[in-house]
């Protein structure tokens, strides 16, 4: 497995934030994003027991799914690299408008990765036998993780992410992209407290039956007490407006660190946001678990 592992990741508390103080709050900041340089926060938990899977079934071939700014492509092509394994990235777009690499591209490339591009209409079949099976034929026997590496394995994987919480926090705050991440924390956390999941996506209500499945997949049915917040998407995936920006950047004066805005700022601005509304009872100790690098 991969070596130069931080566990468990830091778990740092926010200080001198009248945000928080002057509604008698706390916020813990557990920092999943040192976890490992090149395989970071959740994508390691997600993939570590893929990648023991795929060992044990001898295979050297990891197959997997992303969009052309995909965190999971880029961590599954440099965790192949560190365990000798093949990767192949399979990108959500036309090649020639993805031409020349964007930088997260590029470095899956770098780190050996095959890319190959599926037109949109195409890709939404990824999951279909069909679809599968003609990548399979054209790449080979491969190990398949799904898009953003959320599977069953995943899910128990993060277990370890609300174990390591346990006792620490009443409320968790976790960003959603496929929710794998949510599924496992939730698991893992102990009687009394509580995951928010903050999807990511415009509309990510669609979340909570991917995550049930997940959950029984994994775990035999649901886990944990957690649900989600839909309102911090700021326009969906990838997008932005002038208020998750402003907050990010005074978060990063405030604290040290710039959240990305893509997963962490979305998550932190809702759990702030939240608080504001009074959400929380004084007293709550809060959780937000940064899954990924901050900005720059």
């Amino acid at each position: 497995m991969i070596v130069d592992v931080r566990l468990p990741s830091p778990l740092v508390e926010l200080t001198g934030d009248e945000r928080l103080t002057g509604r008698g709050l706390r916020m813990l900041v557990k920092r999943d994003d040192l976890i490992h340089p090149e395989v970071p926060g959740n994508k390691w938990r997600k993939l570590h027991l893929n990648l023991r899977a795929a060992a044990e079934a001898g295979h050297q071939v990891l197959l997997t799914f992303g969009g052309a700014y995909s965190n999971h492509l880029r961590a599954t092509a440099a965790a192949g690299r560190l365990m000798g394994l093949a990767t192949v990235g399979v990108v959500r777009g036309d090649e020639l408008a993805r031409r020349p690499l964007n930088p997260s591209l590029a470095r899956a490339a770098a780190d050996g990765m095959r890319l190959h591009f599926l037109d949109r209409a195409t890709y939404r079949r990824k999951d279909e036998p069909e679809v599968l099976a003609a990548l399979l034929e054209r790449f080979g026997p491969a190990y398949v993780v799904p898009e953003g590496g959320s599977n069953a394995l995943a899910a128990q994987g993060c277990v370890a992410l609300g174990e390591e919480l346990r006792g620490t926090a009443d409320v968790v705050g976790v960003a959603c992209g496929t929710g794998g991440t949510l599924a496992g924390l939730a698991a893992g956390l102990g009687p009394g407290q509580r995951a928010i999941g903050f999807p990511v996506l415009k509309g990510g209500g669609f979340l909570r039956e991917d995550i049930g499945r997940l959950q029984e997949a994994a775990f035999g049915g649901r886990r944990g007490d957690w649900h989600l917040e839909e309102r911090f998407h700021h326009g969906g995936y990838a997008r932005r407006t002038p208020a998750l920006d402003a907050f990010a950047e005074d978060f990063g004066a405030r604290h040290g660190f710039v959240p990305d805005p893509v997963y962490v700022a979305k998550m932190l601005h809702g759990l702030f946001s939240l608080a504001a509304e009074g959400a929380f009872a004084e007293g709550t100790v809060l959780a937000a678990v940064v899954t990924g690098r901050p900005s720059g």
